[in-house]
């Protein structure tokens, strides 16, 4: 039986596959398992060309981190037309399903970012910096926090213990349910605000 031929793709197409390829390994396992031999491997090509896409291992780990984190803000971005704390409900039932969805890759962008390298540092800093801008939008259908100090501080301050809660609940999760997550969560900001003003 004769195999059917390779289809050869252009190096923009091909890169993308193996992003998403890299993506979808690291769900599964820490950035430092993730290797150019194991993706090599699982997209069926040489480590060589990998190399070509991507120059060194430091670089293949920043671009999937990257499109980690792209897809993380993708996926948390809320719908329009929902009320202000229903569209909280949506971001925040999102980023707890991604969490758990990709724990070794989110926690593998969260270790990037306490290291010593400066680009997983930044990008981690980037994607929660859209995550937080987006609770002071002044879109009529986001939160409209008010910019403030005192707020501002508040939800950088709530977004590590989101962090850290969903972290820590995607590993034990010691009797607490998904939904009893999810009140804590969108029930928190809301009372933290209320005690900033």
């Amino acid at each position: 039986m004769a195999s059917s031929p390779r289809v050869r793709l252009d190096p923009a197409t091909r890169r993308e596959q193996l992003l998403s390829l890299g993506v979808r390994l690291l769900a599964t396992r820490p950035l430092e398992q993730l290797s150019i031999e194991t993706l090599a491997e699982a997209a069926g090509i040489s480590r060589g060309l990998l190399y070509h896409y991507f120059g060194s291992k430091v670089q293949f780990h920043e671009a999937v981190v990257r499109r980690a984190a792209d897809e993380l803000i993708e996926a948390t971005s809320p719908p329009p037309g929902e009320d202000q704390l229903a569209r909280l409900a949506y971001s925040m039932a999102a980023y707890l399903d991604y969490v758990v969805e990709n724990h070794e890759g989110y926690l593998s962008l969260v270790k990037g970012a306490a290291s010593g390298n400066e680009s997983l540092r930044a990008i981690y800093q980037e994607s929660r910096a859209v995550l937080t801008d987006r609770l002071f939008t002044e879109d009529p259908d986001g939160l409209m926090l008010p910019d403030t100090p005192q707020t501002r501080l508040v939800v950088h301050a709530w977004a590590a213990m989101v962090e850290g809660l969903v972290l820590q609940w995607a590993e034990r999760p010691a009797g607490v349910s998904r939904d009893e997550v999810l009140a804590i969560l969108n029930g928190s900001l809301p009372a933290l605000i209320e005690l900033a003003r």
